[in-house]
């Protein structure tokens, strides 16, 4: 932890009260406790950013595999029609 900057940050009464019971339970300083709880919230972020994108590619994906169903639905259909048809000329 060689390359360390300070800063400044303020905090409701409150949420100073949490974070002091928390560190004292754990046995860290504030300086840790806020290294931990951003690295955390970075990590969640990123977490939920892929998530949103996995969900987008998986709709995305979902909509072009109904499309292509759709297609071969109808190609499929139009063979059936034409097996058919052959088939009533062979009766006549």
């Amino acid at each position: 932890m060689s390359d360390l900057k300070k800063i400044l940050v303020s905090l409701p009464d409150n949420l100073l009260k949490e974070v002091d019971e928390i560190i004292a339970v754990e046995k860290i300083n504030r300086s840790e406790f806020v290294r931990k709880a951003m690295k955390l919230y970075i990590r969640e972020k990123r977490r939920i950013e892929m998530r949103d994108k996995m969900k987008k590619g998986y709709q995305e994906m979902a909509e072009i595999n109904a499309r292509l169903a759709e297609m071969c639905f109808d190609a499929d259909n139009e063979q059936q029609q034409k097996y058919e048809e052959s088939l009533g000329e062979l009766e006549i």
